[in-house]
């Protein structure tokens, strides 16, 4: 139909749809909560993520404590750089390294994030602390003892309070005030221990500054010139000192890998709402074909009054839109609010912003998804019932027919379907991972719907059975119009996702509390002077002589270019950015390091002494384009090192064992100064001999840093644990989806159960034997569709597991009972609370009608 016609039906087609919408919206109430549901679900993602990014933009000075920030590790600046630094302004400096905390009398220590900081910190922004006193009184030296501010944790974990002294490396220190807020705290990063904030001479007291210490420089300014491009400044650098090595870091982006993680996790959320808004669509499409059911007569009457098809399917699809845009205000407000709620939570971990205020993008575009959701899933409903004629309308129960509508219905539900799809994948951060996510969904459509019909066929052919309750509820399963394919589908998708998520959770958890501790080093050492390392080994053998004892080389690189072309211009897929952002680990090696297996290539000779040549780890290779021959160019201690590649070899990350990307020939590194990383694995060690071992490292070699593997992943365990609150909450909504939709489809479907139980009732069947064949009905179904999310969410969350996080993976039996526990408890349970008045019906005002 032309759209000139169409525009001059409107008009009236709206004031038709007006009046009839002034009876209410019964029987859209499903339509408004799957709607409101899915569109609240991706308006309050998108604010929240959108209030943390633009918080972390606006507040970028503070969050960095400078305009722009160069960071060198494991070495300072030269006279030339420092001299650069001022020119464009004051500059600040702060050394970070991790140490042993440890009691005067060596009876417990803990691992700390170190800093030392100077007169000039902060630049921008102000360092909390409680008591509040000037920073540099509470850093400045008491006697014999260097005054330190501390965060709350350090006092808990050595049981100490504020005034009592504790000792790091070499150095005396005295806790003079704990620490409420430290401004550049999220720039920082992720730390897996308490801070502990001294002054540089304090830090330099200590000795842990060493010859190959890890150590990071962090060199901030506050331009004299705030105007100052900062692309002129990170050209005039790179041109100035090409082998710096150093990483520049700007208030606009003073925490880059934050807001990416923030929007990467935005991302996967927003899909997940996405899925609670796709699931509703069958609800939709569920309530507007009840809805147009229910309004058989008055189509009928339309059509007798000679309205034609085109005015019938418009004044309806005025009622679609006008019902879905109420739902999709209601999400949006819903959405709106969220992050006033969420802010309460996130203040005092991540920067949130000063005032309340709206994200008109985050709310357009939940808006719109919803719009496209509604239109794609109502549109073929409407087709079906624009094209029965009023005769038949008049004559039949409903307009149930099982072939497509006119192809312009199809196509235009098939043009939304896309165009939801398209803004799904145009607007993700990861368009990739949006379109296998989406494809799985369509895939599990597909799949639903087959296994509604074998569920239907098997009923189908199912042997005659002499209980009659079984026998009305198998019957149900594969009649004309039976619920089969809308449970199936409501409940399906909702579960297989919550399955996929769980079981998802659950392998992370066993792996980081269970097999993966047995499997790991009980310690890492750090920074092992070689002066100190056979005194060390002699100390370690005393106390775990069952322990075995891996030492390597440790120094940290920065890869520079590939194949000669800076890495800033090298494309690559967002699995394999983290090798290139900021520094790794590095090593050399006479032999093939253990936890790895040659793939590709030969192994260098024991004496070799050719030109620098690398092994490089094979998946990381393969995500980077990376083949044998291909040069590396890495920048060491200031020094740009260009080797070839020689081989690739398989990594056992999952072990978390001593394993490096890079691993160079010997003789690449002739000469470097360094420190060296140790490993002990002894999986029959108790908790006390651990302890043991833990002091008698710290007493003997205080400046050598001591991490307890088992520490770390509670850290890391309690980290997944947050995260997996918010994913469950996630898929909680797809599940409420999947509810919504399976009470609409059951309230559809209770009409043809009016008259099918008065009709049994009529013929003498009692209101248990009714209520049995109803339970039995509901039972088959859910079990069927539970035993379905168990195969497509374990597949699925085998594959993220097993193939994407190359970890192991297996069903959880405790998983299963969930799922099946839930199936039967929303179908049994919804199915007899929808069916229960309908057994009390009354059954002449029925037959009159039949």
């Amino acid at each position: 139909m032309r759209i000139g016609a169409v525009l001059k039906q409107f008009p009236l087609a709206l004031r038709l749809a007006l009046r009839e919408m002034r009876g209410g919206l019964k029987g859209f109430y499903i339509f408004l909560a799957c709607i409101a549901l899915g569109t609240a679900a991706i308006a309050g993602v998108n604010s929240v993520s959108s209030a943390i990014t633009q918080a972390i933009a606006s507040q970028g000075q503070s969050l960095l404590a400078g305009d722009v920030r160069f960071e060198l590790r494991n070495r300072t600046a030269t006279p030339e750089e420092m001299a650069y630094f001022q020119s464009l302004g004051d500059v600040s400096l702060s050394t970070g390294l991790r140490s042993m905390a440890r009691l005067p009398d060596g009876s417990d220590q803990t691992l700390v994030e170190a800093r030392g900081v100077d007169g000039a910190y902060p630049l921008y922004g102000a360092l909390e602390t409680v008591p509040q006193q000037p920073s540099a009184d509470l850093m400045a030296r008491q006697g014999d003892a260097w005054g330190a501010i501390v965060a709350p944790l350090l006092l808990d974990r050595l049981n100490i309070a504020v005034g009592d002294e504790i000792l790091l490396g070499n150095a005396k220190i005295k806790v003079t005030a704990t620490m409420a807020r430290e401004p550049d705290a999220v720039s920082e990063g992720f730390g897996l221990a308490p801070r502990l904030m001294l002054s540089q001479e304090a830090l330099q007291a200590s000795g842990l500054i060493q010859t190959g210490s890890l150590v990071e420089n962090a060199y901030r300014i506050r331009l004299t010139n705030p105007d100052a491009s900062i692309a002129t400044i990170r050209d005039d650098s790179a041109k100035a000192f090409p082998t710096a090595g150093w990483s520049i870091r700007t208030a606009d982006s003073a925490a880059p890998s934050l807001t990416a993680n923030i929007t990467r996790f935005s991302q996967f959320l927003t899909l997940v709402g996405l899925t609670a808004l796709i699931v509703g669509g069958v609800g939709v499409a569920n309530a507007v074909r009840a809805y147009l059911d229910s309004k058989r007569s008055v189509i009928a009457t339309f059509k007798c009054l000679g309205a034609p098809a085109s005015l019938v399917a418009l004044v309806y699809l005025t009622q679609i839109a006008l019902i879905a845009a109420v739902g999709i205000l209601i999400g949006l407000v819903a959405g709106a609010l969220m992050p006033l709620v969420a802010m309460q939570f996130l203040e005092g971990v991540l920067p949130v912003p000063a005032e309340a205020q709206l994200y008109p993008s985050a709310l357009l575009l939940a808006a719109v998804f919803g719009l496209l959701t509604a239109l794609a899933f109502a549109i073929m409903p409407l087709g079906h019932a624009r094209e029965v004629p009023a005769t038949a309308l008049f004559r039949e129960q409903g307009f149930q027919s099982s072939r497509l509508p006119s192809w312009p219905y199809v196509l235009g539900a098939a043009a939304f379907l896309a165009a939801l799809a398209g803004l799904a994948i145009f607007t993700a951060y990861d368009r990739y991972i949006a379109s296998v996510f989406l494809g799985a969904i369509a895939f599990a459509f597909v799949v639903l719907r087959a296994v509604a019909m074998l569920i239907t066929a098997i009923a189908k052919r199912s042997p005659r059975v002499n209980s009659p309750s079984l026998r009305l509820a198998i019957g149900n399963i594969h009649r004309p119009g039976a619920l089969t394919s809308s449970v199936v589908l409501s409940l399906g998708l909702g579960l297989a996702l919550l399955v996929t998520l769980t079981l998802i959770d659950g392998n992370l958890r066993r792996e980081l509390t269970g097999s993966l501790p047995d499997r790991a080093p009980n310690f890492f050492f750090v920074d092992i002077q070689g002066s100190e390392l056979d005194g060390f080994r002699d100390v370690l053998s005393a106390n775990m002589p069952e322990g075995k004892i891996i030492e390597v080389p440790m120094l940290r690189g920065r890869v520079m270019e590939l194949n000669g072309v800076d890495v800033a211009k090298v494309e690559v897929p967002p699995e394999g950015q983290w090798v290139l952002r900021g520094d790794r680990g590095i090593t050399y090696a006479k032999n093939v390091p253990e936890n790895s297996t040659l793939s590709a290539g030969e192994w260098w000779p024991e004496d070799y002494t050719g030109e620098p040549l690398v092994s490089f780890s094979t998946d990381e290779g393969r995500e980077l384009g990376l083949k044998l021959g291909d040069t590396v160019t890495v920048n060491v201690l200031g020094r740009n090192i260009t080797a070839r590649i020689a081989n690739f070899r398989n990594v056992e990350w999952e072990s978390l064992s001593i394993n490096f990307v890079m691993v160079f020939s010997p003789n690449t590194f002739a000469g470097a100064p360094h420190a060296w990383l140790a490993t002990v694995i002894d999986p029959g060690a108790t908790a006390a001999q651990e302890a043991a071992t833990l002091r008698a490292i710290t007493n003997a070699y205080p400046t050598v840093t001591s991490v307890r593997v088992k520490d770390a992943l509670d850290v890391v365990n309690e980290l997944v644990g947050q995260l997996a609150t918010a994913i469950r909450a996630a898929a909680a909504v797809a599940l409420i989806a999947s509810i919504l939709v399976l009470a609409g489809a059951l309230a559809a479907g209770n009409r043809a159960r009016v008259h099918d139980a008065v009709v049994l009732k009529t013929l003498g069947a009692t209101r248990a034997t009714l209520i049995r064949a109803f339970s039995y009905e509901y039972l088959m179904l859910g079990l069927a569709t539970a035993l379905f999310a168990l195969f497509a969410g374990g597949v699925s969350a085998w594959f993220v597991v097993a193939r994407i996080m190359k970890l192991p993976s297996s069903f959880l039996p405790d998983v299963a009972v969930m799922t099946v526990a839930t199936a039967l408890i929303m179908t049994v349970g919804i199915g007899l609370a929808g069916t229960w008045r309908i057994l009390g019906q009354k059954a002449a005002p029925v037959l009159r009608e039949l």
